[in-house]
């Protein structure tokens, strides 16, 4: 996946301080997740692409698993842009309420498996490569 982050994400080490810092929700669907536990899929959790880190990333199978906490509430424009910005790069994007974790896990277990097998078919999964942002002008360019 190499070329398809962000240069400002890799550097500012944010990645790396999720994954370090995961919600009880994360965590908890972590443990679902990890080790090929579901249709024999490797996820990786906090996963940089283009200008997002994903919570949960099916490369394979092209899934990816986003929970939503409230404040997510007053964010949905936000959200829909990086949806659109996902499934364009050929994700399907599946979102879930925290509280799905803790009320519903096996529900949601079953949503992300149905994907899972949905997407079997469809080969390896290829995302489009982003571009990367152009340089800006050199001084007294522009």
């Amino acid at each position: 996946m190499k070329g398809q982050t962000n240069r400002h994400i890799r550097e500012a080490r944010l990645q790396r301080d999720l994954r370090n810092a995961p919600t009880d929700a994360e965590r908890t669907l972590w443990q679902h997740l990890k080790g090929r536990q579901l249709e024999g899929c490797k996820f990786r959790r906090q996963h940089p692409f283009g200008d997002y880190i994903l919570d949960f990333a099916c490369l394979d199978r092209g899934v990816v698993v986003e929970l939503d906490g409230s404040q997510h509430a007053d964010a949905s424009g936000y959200d829909a842009r990086r949806t659109r910005f996902l499934e364009g790069a050929g994700f399907v994007v599946l979102r879930f309420w925290n509280n799905d974790v803790f009320g519903n896990l096996e529900g949601l277990l079953e949503a992300i498996q149905a994907q899972l097998i949905a997407r079997a078919g469809s080969g390896d999964f290829v995302p489009v490569r982003t571009p990367s942002p152009p340089n800006p002008p050199l001084e007294g360019e522009g």
